[in-house]
């Protein structure tokens, strides 16, 4: 284990202890037990399943990427571990939070995470990728758009909701030009992935909201005329949907070995550790993870993880279908469709259903953005859906 691992280690055993050490007296037992008998536990025990499911696939995928830089056989899998840890406090610690500690802090989030992105042209990094998407704080990297997701579904879910209020700001337009505002400010790294995901999951918080067809259309239309533009005039954008449309992956390349893992895992895959793929991919263990999975484990283990990531977003959804409060509905909705657009779309990428996005696969992919935001997304879920007491002035009070 390094040096920065075995820090990050004690650090979290330690604050995990203290944690442990307050809920010991009365009254935090009964907070842990409010939680406890609040929580939807079928929606974490889902998460809690899809984060193992990742540490064990990164014992299979990141290897021989340790091998490639000199690395301990287990480094990434140690750090993706403390990532792991890391999240899941996280994810508990934001579980708990009232609805107005929710709002603020998302609202605040999203500040300082839009400030974060619109000064990647600066001060980011590409990491030969070809897009500057990435802060390098040394031993860790940091992709600021990975937070600013679930922090934009909160803060336009609090303006969005406002506008149901009288004399409330006209909540849908606010929201909608700071949603394409971000989406530029995407494309230009460029990263039309996260700008189209982001723009989805807006549209689906203005469906809920009871907004007429004729915006839903229109933001259609921009979209279509914005991704027609892309293809005309970036190179990039052009190669990866033109590689998508040929009738056969171009060889060697990252979906050409992903498809070809695939067929050769079958039904039951070739055996943990048996696999190939993870050899010839250098984004085995983040973007085409699931390639790993299928080679080595089957289409058994895919298929069982696609119906996690669909528990979880159908899960989420069921438990806000009576929901009245509508800052908790549209914030609920945008984490939930927001989670589980961006699992369908890296499990697309990786059979050619869409074109190379390269977008992690939430709580499987290694990465620490990609997991901390994930753990603080679906947190902020499991907050919305936590039942409540039925006290009236209570429940007025933290809905605002």
């Amino acid at each position: 284990m390094t040096d920065f691992t075995a820090r990050a280690a004690r650090h979290s055993a330690a604050g995990v202890g203290s944690a442990l050490s307050a809920l010991m007296g009365p009254a935090g037992r009964r907070a842990l037990a409010d939680w406890w008998h609040g929580i939807d536990r079928w929606l974490l025990g889902a998460v809690l399943v899809l984060i193992a499911t990742g540490l064990v696939l990164g014992l299979a995928a990141s290897p021989p990427l340790a091998e490639k830089h000199q690395l301990g056989t287990y480094y990434y899998v140690v750090r993706q571990a403390v990532f792991a840890l890391a999240a899941l406090v996280a994810m508990v610690a934001v579980s708990a939070m009232p609805l107005h500690w929710i709002r603020r802090g998302g609202v605040l989030l999203f500040l300082g995470a839009l400030a974060a992105v619109a000064l990647l042209p600066w001060f980011g990094s590409d990491f030969g990728k070809g897009a500057v998407r990435w802060y390098s704080l040394g031993v860790v990297t940091l992709q600021p758009v990975e937070m600013l997701k679930p922090a934009f579904v909160v803060a336009a879910a609090w303006v969005m909701a406002g506008s149901f209020q009288r004399g409330g700001p006209p909540g849908r337009l606010v929201s909608g030009l700071v949603a394409l505002g971000i989406a530029a400010m995407l494309a230009a790294q460029p990263d039309y992935g996260q700008a189209m995901l982001l723009l989805a999951t807006w549209a689906a918080m203005l469906f809920v909201s009871g907004a007429p067809m004729l915006p839903m259309l229109v933001l259609a239309g921009m979209v279509g005329s914005a991704m027609a533009f892309a293809y005309a005039s970036s190179q990039h954008v052009r190669g990866r949907i033109d590689a998508y449309l040929s009738a056969e992956a171009e060889a060697h390349s990252q979906l050409a070995y992903a498809e070809a893992a695939i067929r050769e895992g079958a039904l039951m895959g070739v055996g943990p550790g048996a696999g190939e793929i993870k050899w010839r991919l250098p984004d085995a263990h983040t973007d085409f993870i699931i390639a790993v999975a299928a080679e080595e484990f089957g289409q058994v283990l895919t298929l069982a993880v696609i119906a996690f990531y669909g528990f979880v977003t159908v899960r989420a959804l069921a438990r806000l279908l009576d929901e009245r409060a509508m800052f908790v509905r549209l914030a609920g909705v945008g984490l939930a469709v927001g989670f589980g657009l961006q699992a369908f779309i890296n499990l697309a990428v990786a059979i050619r259903l869409l074109p190379a996005k390269g977008m992690t696969l939430p709580f499987v992919s290694y990465g620490g953005s990609s997991m901390l935001a994930a753990a603080v997304a679906m947190g902020a879920l499991l907050a919305l859906t936590r039942l409540r007491p039925q006290d009236p002035a209570a429940t007025l009070r933290e809905r605002g």
